[in-house]
């Protein structure tokens, strides 16, 4: 036994090593078919009709490569096809010129390449630069697009800001801060005496007010010098320029985005078939990342979603009667909501405009911050309420958020004009002070100087430190504070309101549903949802409120920076652990552009309170960089004036003209409604041609039914005539069978019956001629099938007959 088994090691031993022999040769053999190969490639060996080959097959692999990714074929498969096709264009490429120049060819193909290459990683190197991209594509791979589309709205405003602030940084605040006086050398630059005890308490600074307030953060520390500094920058016209320039660039950038937008999504949605892209082209087989594809397939799925709601809303058929009663009632509600607001706002400013007169130090943090706190939380439970009377209503998801973002904007933009309207009678009376005590500032500088004018003319005058020196109220500063706070009140109402109502809200249902006597996450309260349309209406008005304020207050621009960025990733988290999916996710097509026509509605009505102010308000006497004109546009008629030519200031004078300035009005709004009437004529148009294309789709789709239908009945023809010819030959031969079994019957019947009378078969002239006629009536009977007693498709069975002697029939 033994010596088997040492045998059958012996045999498998040398069976290994006569397979890595044969390895081994296969191996060689393969090599020295590629040097062969390699020299049978060569250019110098190749005549000109095998170089043109060479040159179609390496053209065919480039075009295979370029489009193998829609090549339905497994990846293994276009992962070898990919690699074989580089190696092979990569060998033989540079070998197709011809002569001198094959070395040229060879060089441009190599940098043709390396370019390529460098657009490739360029791309890709954009892509990743693009921040936020892949956190927004994971949040819309959960919540779909309709949430994405605030987040990448968020990102949007927050690169308008930094460029509003990159220009009141860098051409108001650094030159006044690196070139204008020091603190302290002028009065609008100092604290005042009585104000120094506390201008570094932590509740005066959050008020921005002390040191705060006689800063570069507000429109009353700038001076009012022609030019300072070595370089001579001209800060009042800088300061002017820059707050024209951002709200023109702002208008440029929304104006430009609405375009944008409008062009993509010209296009429009083709919704046929659907179901069917979705379910054989969402998915993208050079995914080679584990959570790449897990948010792909949630991509995949919330598209799903949104598909299905767009086709159950279509096909919806309710009480027309009954939803429209519904709307009216829901409407009303929204008006008388509307209106409580705007007069509790009113009362509130009114009476705050009465704490004031009486001094805000003999008040509560309460009664100091009042209008603040009512209009943020004003903002933040009305969109609540919103929320609840919008399901009476019963619209489209897409539709419902387009109400609601309306509702919103009307309540954030009444109770923003009531504050404003407020704020003007506190200007006012601003104004008024301010003629008083510049009454009493002319009157005591006169005391002053006649005091020591009488005691001795010959002594210099008495130098008053700068903080000893009485000075008017600075509406302008006042109005940059104000708007500086609601900025505050409303970041932190909103970053409370999120860690409160989302965040502690999650925890509770996370952590309490186990032991709880009801189902927490399916009743109430259960895990909040992402408010799309209150969080796109915090974001316009508090950018409403930047271009606003942002004239009397240059740090507003970089206060938003900071809290849009702190936002981003504060909600990205809140979205992505406390909050879950709507329940009717739906496609925001067109949201986008929503959004970015509110947007320009606010920038509009927030830039009519700035140029009032600057046109019609005389600035303040003794702070800010306009101070001692009538008007803050002055500064441009005195640049004009001393920087440049006469004739300059002359054609200026006259472009200014209103006789040239309103034809020129007038001939815009014409030239506006001509390109509106034109780009509504081809929308028709487009409209019309998308009409008749999908008419003409519908028609092939008929013509292409009926032909698979004919085509159907023709093929069942075919089947049924082929089956009954298949019956035919069935039975003809099973009849061929039975007449074959019956004479071989016959015979041998005959035969047994000769052989039983010791006689030899032979048959009289008689006897086969009688058999010579049963075959012919038998052929006959054949060919016959409706011969009596006869069934088509079964055997003629052979009666029993009477075997005859023919010994017998003589006798």
């Amino acid at each position: 036994m033994v010596k088997k088994v040492q045998a059958a090691k012996k045999k498998k031993r040398k069976k290994v090593v006569e397979t890595s022999s044969e390895q081994e040769t296969s191996e060689e053999e393969d090599s020295k078919e590629e040097v062969n190969e390699d020299e049978q490639l060569r250019p110098e060996c190749l005549s000109p009709e095998e170089l043109e080959k060479l040159k179609e097959a390496v053209d065919e692999r480039k075009k295979l490569v370029q489009s193998l990714r829609g090549k339905p074929w497994p990846m293994k498969k276009k992962l070898v096809t990919l690699r074989e096709s580089q190696e092979f264009v990569e060998k033989y490429e540079g070998a197709l010129g011809k002569g001198k120049g094959r070395k040229l060819y060879a060089y441009k193909v190599m940098m043709t390449k390396r370019w390529m290459k460098f657009q490739r990683d360029f791309e890709n190197f954009k892509t990743a630069c693009i921040p936020w991209e892949m956190k927004i594509k994971e949040i819309e791979s959960h919540f779909g697009s309709s949430v994405a589309s605030y987040f990448i709205f968020l990102r949007w405003m927050y690169g308008i800001n930094m460029i509003l602030f990159g220009l009141t940084f860098g051409l108001v605040m650094v030159p006044e801060a690196l070139m204008g006086r020091p603190y302290g050398s002028i009065p609008r630059k100092t604290v005042p005496r009585a104000e120094e005890a506390g201008a570094m308490d932590f509740a005066v600074l959050w008020d921005f007010g002390g040191y705060a307030r006689y800063s570069v953060l507000f429109y009353g520390y700038y001076n009012n010098q022609h030019a300072i500094g070595w370089l001579k920058f001209r800060m009042p016209l800088s300061y002017f320029l820059v707050g024209v320039g951002t709200v023109a660039y702002s208008y440029m950038v929304v104006i430009r985005t609405m375009a944008r937008n409008a062009n993509e999504s010209g296009v429009g949605d083709d919704n046929s078939f659907n179901f069917c892209w979705k379910m054989f082209t969402s998915w993208d087989y050079l995914i080679g990342n584990a959570e790449t594809a897990d948010n792909k397939f949630a991509s995949i799925t919330t598209s799903f979603k949104e598909a299905i709601l767009e086709e159950q809303e279509n096909q919806k058929d309710d009480n027309i009667h009954l939803t429209r009663f519904l709307r009216v009632l829901a409407n009303f509600l929204v008006l008388c909501c509307l209106a409580g607001s705007g007069y509790l706002i009113y009362f509130v400013v009114r009476r705050s405009q009465k704490f004031a007169l009486d001094g805000l130090e003999n008040h509560t943090w309460w009664e100091r911050n009042e209008v603040n706190m009512v209009m943020s939380l004003l903002g933040m439970f009305c969109p609540m309420l919103f929320d609840v009377i919008s399901t009476l209503e019963n619209y489209h998801p897409r539709v419902a958020l387009q109400w609601q973002l309306g509702r919103i904007f009307a309540l954030f933009l009444g109770n923003l004009y009531t504050f404003i309207i407020a704020l003007m009678d506190e200007i006012n009376l601003k104004r008024e002070e301010e003629k008083i005590i510049k009454f009493n500032i002319t009157m005591w500088e006169a005391s002053l100087y006649n005091g020591t004018a009488s005691e001795n003319s010959t002594t210099p005058l008495i130098t008053i430190h700068p903080a000893d020196v009485p000075r008017g109220p600075c509406w302008e500063t006042m109005v940059g504070q104000e708007f500086v706070r609601l900025i505050i009140s409303d970041t932190m109402t909103t970053y409370i309101t999120l860690l409160i109502g989302d965040f502690l809200r999650a925890v509770l249902v996370r952590f309490l549903n186990h032991c709880w006597c009801w189902d927490l996450e399916a009743g109430f309260p259960s895990y909040s949802e992402f408010d799309v349309s209150g969080n796109v209406l915090g974001l316009i008005f508090n950018q409403g409120m930047i271009w606003m304020g942002a004239f009397y207050a240059p740090c507003l621009p970089a206060l938003n920076v900071l809290r849009l960025h702190v936002s981003m990733y504060l909600q990205c988290w809140a979205v992505m652990c406390c909050n879950v999916p709507q329940e009717r996710v739906f496609k925001a097509s067109g949201s986008n552009n929503f959004y970015m026509a509110m947007l320009l509605v606010i920038l509009f009505l927030s830039t009519l309170p700035a140029i009032y102010t600057i046109v019609t308000i005389p600035p303040s006497f003794d702070c800010g960089p306009f101070s001692g004109k009538n008007r803050m546009f002055d500064v441009i008629h005195e640049t004009l004036e001393s920087d440049f030519p006469a004739w300059f200031s002359k054609v200026f004078s006259y472009a200014s003209n209103p006789g040239l300035v309103l034809p020129f009005i007038l001939l815009m709004v014409l030239a506006i409604y001509y390109l509106h009437s034109t780009s509504k004529s081809y929308k028709e148009a487009n409209v019309e041609l998308k009409k008749k294309l999908q008419l003409q789709n519908e028609e092939n789709k008929k013509k292409n039914k009926r032909a698979a239908l004919k085509a159907q009945t023709d093929l069942e023809e075919a089947r049924k005539t082929t089956s009954q010819a298949a019956e035919r030959q069935k039975n003809n031969n099973a009849s061929l069978r039975s007449q074959e079994e019956y004479e071989e019957n016959y015979a041998k019947s005959q035969r047994l019956c000769h052989s039983k009378n010791g006689r030899n078969p032979t048959f009289s002239g008689e006897d086969r001629q009688h058999q010579v006629t049963a075959r012919v009536s038998r052929n006959y009977h054949h060919g016959n099938h409706e011969t009596h007693g006869y069934l088509p498709g079964f055997s003629q069975q052979s009666e029993p007959r009477i075997c005859r002697v023919p010994s017998l029939q003589r006798h």
